[in-house]
């Protein structure tokens, strides 16, 4: 059997594996914008107990291999009697969220300080300064890194395989155990995710038009 004939006779079954690898991806990513952006408010406070901790978190996460978080949290929350589904999206959150919060900590630090003076003369306070100006602008700056860590989440997401849930890698190492051919299944797997990362970037350069515009 042909490559091209493998890669049509396989579609349904590495279709659901691809879609177990969006549902990861996009809920892990979602639940990490708001653990990166809790930290980075955290490293930019002048509470030093705080940055403390958000600096731990980071070392945390820099300092220890990925698989090794998802197998703790794997581990951990299924005694919990949650799912490996949650129990993974839980892990990768984790780990995105301490990159997403450097991302955030860079963005908001990029912007004026004489942004938030001028809030303040209106009349607002700290917190309605940085919800109202500080943040729109901040988010605008970091869509390009965040747009790239997406796509790094996405492919990392194929470490749940080790777990045993049936996304994109699994589908193409099951099949390849079970025909004795890795090579073709990888290689259509390898096409699954060129054709995904190139979707998601389509989308994130025509967001990022769309706000240049805008602005």
């Amino acid at each position: 059997m042909t490559f091209f004939e493998t890669f049509i006779d396989t579609i349904d079954v590495f279709l659901q594996g691809m879609l177990l690898t969006f549902q990861l991806t996009v809920v892990s990513v979602f639940i990490a914008i708001f653990i990166g952006l809790f930290f980075a408010f955290m490293k930019i406070s002048k509470v030093k107990v705080l940055e403390i901790i958000a600096d731990l978190y980071i070392f945390i996460v820099r300092g220890t291999p990925l698989i090794v978080q998802i197998f703790i949290f794997y581990f951990g929350l299924t005694e919990l009697d949650i799912s490996g589904f949650w129990s993974v999206v839980l892990g990768l959150a984790f780990h995105n969220g301490a990159y997403i919060a450097e991302i955030f900590r860079g963005t908001i630090q990029s912007i004026d300080k004489g942004q938030m003076e001028a809030g303040r003369s209106l009349g607002m306070s700290n917190g309605l300064t940085m919800r109202r100006i500080i943040l729109p602008q901040a988010f605008r700056r970091a869509l390009p890194p965040m747009g790239n860590q997406f796509i790094i989440a996405l492919k990392d997401s194929s470490l749940a395989s080790f777990i045993g849930m049936f996304e994109l890698f699994s589908v193409a190492t099951t099949l390849g155990s079970n025909n004795f051919d890795y090579m073709t299944y990888l290689l259509i797997v390898a096409v699954y995710y060129l054709v995904l990362v190139l979707f998601f970037s389509m989308i994130v350069n025509l967001v990022e038009k769309r706000m240049s515009l805008s602005d």
